[in-house]
Order: C-alpha cells, then structure tokens, then sequence
C-alpha cells in the first residue's frame, strides 16, 4: 500500500508540475496523497497524530508555494525535498548558523594561501573520477563544516593514495569543536594536521549530535594524513575554478531563502546574499543552456536538491559568486611521497606545484 502511495504521489506531482504552465489546482485528496507519499519516500514519521497534522499543515503551504514557482520561468525547480514539512524558520535554526567576521589570512602567506594561477578546463566533475562517497545527512547536528572539510580530505588522499577512505565527522565535532556548533573550516583542517590523521567513519561513526566527550582511542587512529591546507583567493571565480579543476574544494555559502531550502534541480539562479550560513563541497562545474554553474556537494542526504547536489550558477557579477560560494574557499595538501622521502619542506611542495602543473 505504501508503495503504491508513493507512486501515485510521485505521478500526480510530475503530471501537474512538469507539464502544466499554470499554478496546479489541488484537490484535499491530491494534497493528502502527495502527503503520504511524501512521507514514505523520505521515512518520515512523527510522534503523534496532532504533529503529524501540523506538519502536513506546513506541507501544503510549502506544496503552494513550490506550485507557485514552478508555473514560472526558471532555470531551476523547487520540490517537496526533505525539508517539506519545515517552516523556513524551522529550516533556518536547524541547518543554518552565520559566523562572525574573520580577520584573513596574509595573502602573501605562501604556507597557507595559493593564487591558483593557471588554465582550467571547460568542465569537470570529480564523481566521473571516483573521489566522492556517497551523500550523507548531517541530520540536526550543525555539522557541515566538518563533511566540506572531510570530503575534501577523502578526495585529494584518493587522487594521492588511490585509496577511497570514509572518514569520520564525528570525531570531529566530538574531538575538536566539542559540540554541534559553527566552526571555521581552517581550523577543522588545523585540527587533523595537529592530530597526526583522523579516524575512520567505520570506526567512529556519526551519530548527528554531541557524544559529551572525545573517544581518544578512536582519535588515535589516524587512518589519513594531509600536509597543511590552502585557501583560494577570494572573491575570484576564475581562481577558484583552477583549484576545483585540481581537486575538490570546502566553500561556504548562504542557504537562508525558502528557495534554497526547497531546491529541486537546475541551475540555482536566485537572488541570495553573502552572509555565509552554511558549508558545502565544490566538487565540478559546467555549464548548460548558456549559463555556468558550480557542482554542489550537500550534506542533506539524497533527498535534497538532485540527489544531494546542487547546480549553482557561475560566473556572476558580484565578485563573491553566487550566495557568497566564493568567499571562503579551501583545499587541503597532501604529498604522495610524504612517509617515503626525507625530503625538505620545501622540496614536498615543489613536488606539489610539478604535480599541480602537470609535469607530474
């Protein structure tokens, strides 16, 4: 019965939204199916009947508004993801938390900063190249600046090692920022230099919240290393396609619009600002119809955006790219032959720079 549900749900919403210009006019019985349905694909259930009424409450508000949408012109599409049955303030004070300011660092610094000078290709998309594990949810834990900063960490030791490693977020919440709060991605990178590696998500599994204390054992095991990190000059999307095009990127935006939240798929064009709320990873770009666009990695699970990803658009005016995806980039290092040479600091990243140059 429940699947059958699903795919009525599933139909009637595809019949009414994709080949209709016009605002859908729906039904109690429609709303109640496409609920259901709703409800199945994305494993929801409540504790009692008087919540489950007031979600579906702000279900149809939500199924309004996408209908609103997507009767328009756009290049992009809203969807009963799984953020659905949330108000846009519920949205907003579960996945969303803005940082205070933060001084930069010296742009001459060359430890920590690379002008990524060079030519790009047209496009990439480094789950072609088999670096990026599959999507996952951060769940009510404001934990995304730890998957930005870890799926960058299990790319570049895939592209160095040849090894696929899923790592652990959990030990970084419980180990370094000690709690579900914001934290600044270069120190999240700070933190597994300093450690020597990091864990295992086998090992030290995430559990979406605080465990109270760090597992030491566990934080012992340090399965991967990197070598330091570097940021990509902000505010500079030409840059920040040469880092991409070398490996995948931690970025920040912000996600603070309904739009955001209720995002389906195409190229996200919508008017958002540069008050950074939220990490992700840029893991490619391309371009489609005419108009640029990042590949980005989430960490909402599949059921957001196209299977947890987002198309977000290039190549803008503002110089911090849209939702201010270019204010705050960063990459981590990681030398092949880092355990196998003797080699000086200094050496590694001339190996480094060859390797980035192609003569590698």
């Amino acid at each position: 019965m429940s699947s059958l549900l699903l795919f009525i749900s599933i139909l009637l919403l595809f019949t009414t939204i994709c080949f209709s210009s016009r605002i859908p006019i729906r039904s109690d019985y429609e709303v109640s199916l496409l609920y259901e349905g709703w409800l199945v694909r994305h494993n929801k259930s409540y504790s009692d009947s008087s919540e489950k009424e007031r979600r579906y409450d702000i279900f149809k508000d939500n199924l309004k508004y996408i209908d609103k949408h997507n009767a328009g012109n756009h290049t992009y599409t809203l969807a009963l993801n799984v953020f659905a049955d949330l108000t846009v303030e519920e949205y907003r004070a579960t996945y969303l938390r803005t940082l205070p300011p933060r001084k930069w660092k010296m742009e001459n610094d060359s430890e920590t900063f690379n002008d990524n000078v060079g030519v790009a290709p047209d496009s990439i998309d480094w789950r072609d190249e088999g670096v990026i594990n599959p999507i996952r949810h951060q769940g009510g834990c404001f934990s995304c600046w730890a998957f930005a900063v870890l799926t960058t960490v299990e790319a570049v030791n895939k592209i160095v090692t040849g090894d696929l490693v899923t790592l652990s977020e959990q030990q970084l919440v419980d180990c370094f920022n000690k709690g579900c709060q914001a934290s600044y991605m270069d120190d999240a990178y700070q933190y597994i230099i300093d450690n020597g590696g990091v864990d295992t998500e086998a090992d030290y599994p995430y559990t979406a919240k605080y465990s109270n204390s760090c597992d030491t054992t566990k934080e012992s095991n340090k399965v991967v290393t990197i070598d330091g990190y570097r940021s990509v000059r902000r505010n500079n999307e030409n840059a920040l396609k040469v880092a991409v095009a070398d490996q995948p990127v931690a970025a920040a935006v912000e996600g603070y619009g309904q739009n955001f939240q209720l995002y389906g798929n195409g190229i996200f064009t919508q008017y958002c600002g540069t008050k950074v709320d939220h990490a992700v990873t840029l893991i490619g770009y391309d371009t489609e119809g005419g108009k640029d666009y990042w590949i980005v990695r989430n960490s909402w699970g599949d059921g957001w955006g196209e299977n947890g990803y987002m198309k977000l658009e290039r190549n803008i005016q503002s110089r911090s790219g849209k939702c201010g995806i270019a204010s705050w980039p960063y990459y981590p290092i990681k030398y092949s032959n880092m355990k196998n040479k003797g080699n000086s600091l200094e050496g590694e990243a001339e190996e480094e720079n060859a390797r980035r140059s192609g003569e590698i």
